[in-house]
């Protein structure tokens, strides 16, 4: 879609771009799913979950856009929206460069926006971002009950690896593998993440299973979305890994 298209209405099917275009042209938002908490307060259509859209409902909305992302968003939600009509944008971001790309892609030629200020102090954020001392070694889990952790050519292990945190499934086969906790705590990990989404991993409900290793309690937000939130995402995690000691 070109900028000059006039985009008068978008339905988000991803709360990282809900929360970019809320900051941007709140307006524009028709429709969001219901996992799409920021802004708080958000007055938009609550259309389902990112995986169970009511693509009916969406369709009845008519939005001149639908943003989406190939990880979030089933093939066939998306296939039974264009077979609707509706013109939709998948994003793709298994990096930081890729997200800082695809937010460009989707506010300033998707949406037909100008380059918002808060995607350059978003780059700005990150542009001096080094990590100090040798790699710390870690699980990063995202779900127990089974435990998955992140695998390969995630962007959060991408946004880690950034900070001086090499997660020690980055190669394997698979993006988010099913590991077994006795493996998990037999890989001498120096330290575990545990984000808070998409399991709610607390101080309570995480740490013990990983006896004698180093915690860090994370936000999700930081660690998962690309949107505003990368402005203090640097910050913010580099605070709590250096509290994992």
């Amino acid at each position: 879609m070109s900028s000059r298209t006039p985009v008068r209405s978008v339905v988000s099917l991803v709360p990282s771009l809900t929360e970019a275009v809320a900051a941007t042209a709140p307006e524009l938002l028709a429709g969001v799913t219901d996992w799409c908490t920021h802004p708080p307060g958000l007055a938009a259509e609550r259309i389902g979950g990112t995986k169970n859209p009511d693509t009916a409902r969406i369709a009845a909305l008519a939005p001149d856009l639908v943003v989406a992302n190939e990880e979030e968003n089933r093939p066939s939600d998306l296939a039974a929206l264009r077979a609707a009509g509706l013109q939709v944008l998948v994003t793709e971001v298994r990096t930081l460069d890729q997200a800082f790309t695809e937010l460009e892609r989707v506010l300033v030629r998707g949406c037909g926006l100008a380059r918002p200020g808060w995607l350059d102090a978003a780059e700005a954020a990150w542009a001096d971002v080094t990590a100090s001392g040798p790699a710390r070694q870690a699980v990063v889990p995202v779900w127990r009950r089974p435990w998955m952790v992140l695998g390969r050519d995630t962007f959060a292990g991408d946004v880690l690896a950034r900070l001086g945190v090499r997660h020690l499934y980055s190669a394997h086969p698979e993006r988010y593998p099913r590991i077994p906790i006795e493996e998990l705590t037999a890989r001498n990990a120096d330290l575990v993440v545990l984000p808070d989404e998409p399991y709610r991993f607390t101080a309570d409900d995480g740490p013990e299973a990983f006896p004698g290793i180093p915690a860090a309690l994370v936000s999700g937000r930081h660690l998962t979305w690309y949107g505003p939130s990368l402005a203090e995402a640097p910050a913010a995690l580099t605070a709590a890994l250096a509290a994992a000691r």
